[in-house]
């Protein structure tokens, strides 16, 4: 008797060993799954959790790029245009009523709904007319694409001569000396990059992305507006040259130029006119022919004060050739001017 309870006994304990043995092994093997598993979980924590950080930081500093972006932009995006009639010209005196029918003239008549208001400066038609040519993708004029215009400044400088132009001014900047030709480079090769860029984007709304970044940066925007001044200068010299060295029959713009007692050559011409531009006044209406013609586009102005006569439209420069780009400005008083949207 006592040997068979000792064999149940041994049975027993044995047979418990080896229960505890694989017991044992699925208790780690658990353990270390749960401590796998643990790890993981932790680890993808700790990744959320840095990658929601990163979110939320993308986040709060595309609005603030976004905010920023929209607080300096030069050209605001579209209002409608008789709603704006209403807040600007509120009450009943003889100017209010006078604008808001012009206002509503352009709605019913011109078939303008939307205007984008343009930033109140002295470079103020510069900018709405070089927003348009950029935003409808509007190519070099042909004359650029047959020469380099970076090499403009250096040509007036050495090659015809014109030490004057170290009296350019740069808007406010009034003063630059031998510092000119250096700035006006930059000048040009900030409006000539910029302007291949964009004119090479084909998507829209790429482009009118681009274009608001570009006039929401004062600095660079400015060198724009230098640029354009200083191709104007350019044209003027040569018309200048041209008429002086070879008798050439004048284009009714330069005679019209060279008529002001202000003008009567291109030295005085930058330093009565071109240098205030951008500082002190904006564009005259000699000045948007020149515009007008060496970007080769048909700028079309609605002015508003000059409502039920024959200067209500006008074309600058009058005389233009089929093929040019049309592009459209409105204004109240021929110094600040806004873009009118037709759709």
């Amino acid at each position: 008797g006592r040997h068979e309870v000792w064999s149940w006994t041994t049975a027993t304990k044995e047979s418990l060993c080896l229960l505890w043995q694989k017991v044992k092994v699925q208790l780690m093997l658990s353990m270390s799954f749960l401590a796998a598993v643990f790890w993981y979980c932790r680890r993808l924590y700790s990744f959320l959790a840095q990658l929601l950080k990163r979110q939320v930081f993308i986040m709060l500093w595309s609005n603030y790029l976004q905010r920023k972006l929209i607080r300096n932009l030069s050209v605001l995006t579209e209002v409608d245009l008789l709603g704006y009639s209403t807040r600007e010209w509120k009450g009943e005196t003889k100017q209010a009523k006078h604008m808001r029918e012009a206002y509503e003239e352009l709605f019913w008549s011109c078939h303008i709904k939307y205007l984008r208001q343009v930033r109140r400066d002295n470079y103020s038609v510069l900018r709405a007319v070089l927003f348009q040519i950029f935003s409808q993708g509007i190519l070099f004029p042909s004359w650029m694409k047959e020469r380099d215009i970076l090499k403009l400044p250096e040509k007036l400088l050495y090659s015809q001569g014109c030490n004057w132009i170290q009296q350019y001014s740069f808007g406010p900047e009034r003063y630059t000396g031998p510092n000119a030709f250096g700035k006006l480079r930059k000048c040009m090769e900030a409006l000539k990059t910029n302007w291949a860029e964009i004119s090479a984007t084909k998507d829209h709304e790429e482009r009118a992305h681009m274009c608001n970044t570009l006039f929401s940066d004062e600095s660079k925007e400015y060198k724009l507006y230098e640029a354009i001044k200083f191709i104007m200068l350019y044209e003027v010299v040569e018309a200048y040259e041209q008429i002086k060295n070879r008798g050439k029959p004048m284009h009714k713009l330069f005679s019209l130029l060279f008529a002001r007692d202000s003008s009567s050559d291109p030295l005085s011409f930058m330093m009565n006119h071109l240098n205030s531009i951008g500082d002190s006044i904006c564009l005259d209406q000699i000045e948007l022919f020149l515009l007008g013609y060496v970007l080769e586009v048909k700028i079309r102005v609605y002015r508003l004060h000059k409502f039920n006569t024959e200067e209500f439209q006008v074309n600058y420069p009058p005389e233009y050739r089929r093929e040019w780009n049309e592009i459209s400005l409105l204004t109240e008083d021929d110094r600040y001017y806004h873009i009118p949207l037709f759709r």
